[in-house]
């Protein structure tokens, strides 16, 4: 696959031509004249980037939420508009089928547990999933076609009585098995990912059903998965093994020194480790297991929520790599505002500190629990606003060019940013205006091409 792209501004060079060949950049300069068979993008002044990496997404729970009702904010804020919004779909729904919720928080309406949703839903099989992603409730008759009540799980949370309250909570898997399958089009994900310029994504899911990496391939994009130990990849596809991942729960700490034993595990494998933490006792936990175990390259932290100044030193004598969202300071960050410990509320999802104290820092949008939109990531690193539009962390706030560079980095090293220049991927973002422009009004909708390996895999019509 051969690829010319036609009059670009690349690393703020007007009218370069970039020529990609066998999925490499071969060539970057003025007047580079089309081959036999060249796909040509003309970039019309625009910039070409690298291809954007999002560094940390759910892929199959993203493509479960196109088929999936959204019920909390910002599209849903009050107990009005979420029943409504749940009837609607409970209408919609075949006689019996099931409905699948995503994204509420209490603010909507209060706790939920199978009585409140039966307030609103009656007899239909409804569940809901908390947009931490860490608790679903399920309505009284999913219950029952679920079999919760039968389920010896610790995740079912139970009454005094030994009734399930319809809370199951990290049950992922057993829910898998439990009810209907939910329409999952992957390929539509990567659609969309590749109109925002991006061209590769790691996979952040702990745990592999069989099945579930080989249905990767169907993005167009480079896949880097994390899982378990022994994880592979099917050869000849866009998929590369990534970290091992670990979350971490306040309920359920792991000693330092038995989390360790799971880093030096990754390590004999040749893998880093990629612990999940977002709360200040995990991130002491995983600093501390890193440490006993010796941090390697790649290692990385997912989240850093909550990130105290005086970790800060110790992390960055790990040598790991923070991997952020900003963009949950523009959608949660009302909520953070008033629910988080004051405490806390400075530390939350660092930028600018975690790369004025020398720690490689990589950003992500966690989709589905989320949005999927790296350029609003970006513009979120830039501003720090909330929705009401007040500034959370503004210390933390990052130039433009840095918050772009966020999500430059490859899979395998994603605080150092790519460059186009010969010998590098073939993975291209090209914009619709020179880079300072679209920097100054960070959106999706300016990214005129995406090409993965050479290959246009979105261009917009002009």
């Amino acid at each position: 696959m051969s690829l010319l792209v036609v009059g670009g501004e690349v690393g703020g060079r007007a009218g370069v031509d970039v020529r990609v060949e066998g999925g490499v950049v071969t060539e970057v300069g003025a007047g580079l004249r089309p081959g036999r068979g060249d796909d040509v993008v003309e970039a019309g002044g625009g910039a070409v980037l690298p291809g954007l990496h999002d560094h940390h997404v759910h892929l199959r729970a993203l493509a479960a939420a196109r088929a999936s009702v959204a019920v909390g904010p910002p599209g849903v804020r009050d107990r009005a508009a979420f029943a409504d919004r749940l009837r609607r779909a409970v209408a919609a729904a075949p006689p019996g089928g099931w409905v699948r919720a995503t994204g509420y928080h209490e603010s909507v309406a209060g706790p939920l547990d199978r009585h409140a949703l039966d307030a609103v839903v009656g007899d239909a099989p409804v569940r809901v999933q908390h947009r931490t992603g860490t608790l679903w409730v399920l309505s009284s008759a999913a219950v029952r076609l679920a079999g919760v009540d039968a389920c010896p799980l610790p995740g079912v949370e139970r009454d005094g009585a030994g009734r399930p309250t319809g809370r199951l909570w990290r049950m992922d898997g057993w829910l898998r098995a439990a009810v209907p399958a939910v329409p999952a089009d992957l390929a539509a994900v990567g659609r969309e990912a590749a109109a925002r310029g991006v061209t590769g994504l790691t996979d952040a899911d702990p745990e592999r059903a069989p099945g579930a990496v080989e249905a990767l391939a169907a993005l167009p994009q480079r896949v880097h998965v994390m899982g378990p130990l022994g994880l592979a990849v099917p050869d000849g596809t866009r998929l590369t093994v990534g970290p091992v991942k670990v979350i971490l729960h306040d309920e359920e700490l792991p000693a330092p020194a038995d989390l360790a034993a799971t880093v030096a595990a990754a390590h004999a494998e040749g893998r880093p480790i990629a612990v999940h933490c977002v709360t200040r006792v995990q991130l002491v936990v995983a600093a501390l297991a890193l440490d006993e175990a010796g941090a390697r390259p790649g290692d990385r932290i997912e989240h850093a929520s909550v990130a105290p100044d005086d970790l800060l030193p110790h992390l960055r004598r790990l040598g790991v790599t923070v991997v952020t969202q900003p963009n949950l300071v523009a959608e949660r960050g009302d909520e953070y505002r008033r629910e988080v410990d004051p405490d806390d509320v400075p530390h939350l999802y660092r930028c600018r500190s975690l790369v004025m104290a020398g720690i490689p820092t990589a950003g992500s949008t966690d989709a589905p629990f989320g949005g999927a939109d790296p350029w609003a990531a970006v513009a979120a690193a830039v501003d720090r606003r909330t929705a009401s539009g007040a500034v959370l962390g503004e210390a933390e706030r990052l130039d433009p060019a840095a918050a772009l560079a966020l999500f430059l980095g490859p899979a395998e090293a994603p605080a150092e940013p790519r460059r186009v220049e010969p010998g590098a991927p073939g993975d291209l973002c090209v914009l619709a205006a020179p880079l300072a422009e679209v920097l100054a009004d960070p959106a999706a909708a300016r990214v005129a091409a995406t090409a993965v390996a050479g290959e246009v895999v979105h261009r917009r019509d002009r």
